[in-house]
Parts: structure tokens; C-alpha cells; sequence
């Protein structure tokens, strides 16, 4: 057996247990409930075998006594996330709806390739997602809200992954998955695709940006240690701002700069946290016993949407997508299918 052979079968062994590959971030036990954070499979993925607890075993609110929205909650924009209509990872679609869960409708249309990772532009008139083109290669693809059109803005630089319009409309920041070696790196690249670069020194996955567009805060760390950090958009002043446990990103930042909200916790325990844009004031969002994870800021910055678990606890293909008031009350119900819906983004 030759070098290559043998460095490939490592690989493949490696990816397979859920050990990690350099400092990157790890799957999950079961792919759809990672909610965000990227794998270390480089290939257009087949569903993992799970067997998951007893159901009803969470401790969160009954099925029963979670009403869906009213017109009083006064939602406003719209949802996009991944959609898991064929129940198969590698048939993931993007959707959308209105933020009070009426209007769903898919997006993408090519049944056979993964597509995640969506989010809305801050005008609100295209969509930015990730998508399967061969192995080793995640492309970020615009599709047009108006005319459905789809325009490919990468060419072959990698897994690419978590891609976020700036505020200002000029430049999207994504990670880059290196498959050699694990290892996510933060990109910066123009609205049109031009000029993709990396943010000097700084390694880590799902960016998001601060309102202003001058700052970013994305993950990094091992596996057993992953945190949030900010850092400015030239990749000076990195500094890290959580101290929670099993983190694993997908976070956001209130539309005034002053609140961030995350997911932490071990697999089928996770909990949404809000707190300060600093780290400091730190508290539990979610009701416990949810699994909830993939949090988002509404525009207004009253509300915050997020995968769960409460209706399905237990189930493969049990996540839906609920909203919450950032002070943790008026839980409500968006979805309610026989697949999973995951990753939620607010926007326009």
C-alpha cells in the first residue's frame, strides 16, 4: 500500500469516528442536528446512522402548548433555512417563508446535490447559500428572489461554507474548509464573487457580521474548547468573548450591536444563550429540554428564531423551527413537518 492510500484511509477513519482533523469543528452524531457547524466530510453526504433517546424524554414545553404565531406578535421579514425535504442530508434544499411561518416555499431545484447554509441579503432581494458542486468543493451560490435567477460567485477554493452578506451590501464573508487538513479559515470576498482573500491570521467558521460591518464574530477553538470571538474586518484584534460549554457556532448579532445569542450544550442538550455583545450577562434563552440550536435576530431585534426540538424530542427527523422574545417568553411554533428544518436567518 502506497503513502497516498494510507494517508487517505486515516482520513476516512478519522472523519467516520467523529474525531476531529486539526483544530476544526467536528459533525454531530446525527448531521441535522449540528444545525450549523460544518463537518469534516468533503463529499455530497449520505444520512448517518443514529439511534437517538426514548422520545419525550426532553423536559421542555409540551407539543400542546405551543401556539403558533398571531398578527399581535407583529413578525415581520422573512425565514430562510434549510430544508430537509427528502429526509436525506444529501438532498438538503434551501426555503423560505414569511417570519410568521405562512408562505413557505423552496427555493433551489436541483433534487440530487446538498444546498445549506442560506442567508438573506440586507436588502432582501437575494439569497446566499452553499452548495455541493464535486468532492472537496462547496460552492456559494446567489439566487435572485425576483426572477429565481442563480449566479455562482466561487470557483473551486474549497468547502465553503456559512457566506453573509455586509451590511452595506459590498462584500461577503464565509469560511473555507481545507480538506487536507481539517482547518477553517475566514474569507472575505466582493458582493460579485471578485477578489476572495483570506482574513490574515484568522482561523475559524460560521462569521457573522456586527451592524456596523466593521467588526466579525465567528468560532474557533478545539473541540473540547470551541468559542466565540470578534475581531475587525481586517483581521486585527481577535479577542474571544464566550466562556460556555461545547459551543458550536451559527451565532448572531442583534441588529443595535448590543446582543449576541448562541447555542451550547452536548448533543440532544443543547440551549440557546443571549448576552452581551462583550460576553458578559450571559443567560439561558430557550426552555430546557428542547435541543435548541441555530439561533438568528429578528430585524427589530425583539425576537430571535432557532431549531428545536420540543414537538419531536427524540426523533431523527424531529427538528422544526420556533421563534422566541429575547427576554425568553411568547414561545411560537413556525413549522410542523415530517422532516427536519433547520438552520434558520432572518432577514428583510
Amino acid at each position: 500500500m502506497n503513502r497516498f492510500k494510507l494517508l487517505l484511509i486515516l482520513f476516512l477513519l478519522l472523519g467516520g469516528c467523529n474525531r476531529p482533523v486539526g483544530p476544526g469543528p467536528t459533525p454531530d452524531l446525527f448531521a441535522t442536528m449540528q444545525a450549523s457547524t460544518p463537518g469534516s466530510a468533503v463529499t455530497n453526504p449520505t444520512i448517518t446512522p443514529f439511534t437517538p433517546p426514548a422520545p419525550n424524554s426532553g423536559s421542555g414545553p409540551a407539543p400542546d402548548t405551543i401556539p403558533s404565531p398571531s398578527p399581535a406578535d407583529g413578525l415581520t421579514g422573512h425565514i430562510v433555512f434549510t430544508c430537509q425535504l427528502f429526509k436525506v442530508q444529501s438532498m438538503d434544499q434551501i426555503c423560505i417563508m414569511n417570519a410568521d411561518g405562512s408562505g413557505m416555499r423552496r427555493l433551489t431545484t436541483e433534487n440530487n446535490k446538498r444546498h445549506y447554509y442560506a442567508s438573506l441579503a440586507p436588502d432582501g432581494g437575494s439569497v446566499l447559500y452553499s452548495s455541493y458542486r464535486e468532492d472537496n468543493v462547496y460552492e456559494i451560490y446567489s439566487l435572485n428572489l425576483t426572477d429565481g435567477r442563480v449566479e455562482r460567485l466561487t470557483n473551486r477554493l474549497g468547502v465553503l461554507t456559512g457566506p453573509e452578506i455586509s451590511p452595506d451590501g459590498g462584500s461577503i464573508v464565509f469560511a473555507r474548509g481545507d480538506p487536507t487538513n481539517g482547518r477553517y479559515q475566514l474569507m472575505l470576498m466582493d458582493r460579485s464573487g471578485q477578489d476572495a482573500g483570506n482574513i490574515p491570521g484568522i482561523s475559524g467558521w460560521d462569521p457573522t457580521w456586527s451592524p456596523d460591518g466593521q467588526q466579525l464574530l465567528y468560532a474557533f477553538g478545539p473541540e473540547s474548547d470551541v468559542q466565540l470571538f470578534i475581531v475587525n474586518r481586517d483581521g486585527k484584534n481577535s479577542h474571544k468573548i464566550s466562556s460556555l460549554p461545547s459551543i458550536r457556532g451559527r451565532s448572531d448579532w442583534s441588529p443595535d450591536g448590543q446582543l449576541i445569542v448562541t447555542y451550547s450544550g452536548s448533543s440532544w442538550h443543547r440551549e440557546i444563550y443571549i448576552m452581551n455583545a462583550d460576553g458578559s450577562n450571559v443567560r439561558q434563552l430557550t426552555p430546557g429540554g428542547g435541543n435548541s440550536q441555530g439561533a438568528s435576530f429578528s430585524p427589530d431585534g425583539k425576537w430571535v428564531v432557532f431549531t428545536a426540538y420540543f414537538d419531536h424530542y427524540g426523533e431523527d427527523h424531529g427538528c422544526e423551527i420556533y421563534v422566541i422574545r429575547t427576554d425568553g417568553t411568547d414561545l411560537r411554533r413556525l413549522t410542523n413537518n415530517d422532516y427536519c428544518d433547520y438552520q434558520p436567518r432572518w432577514g428583510p
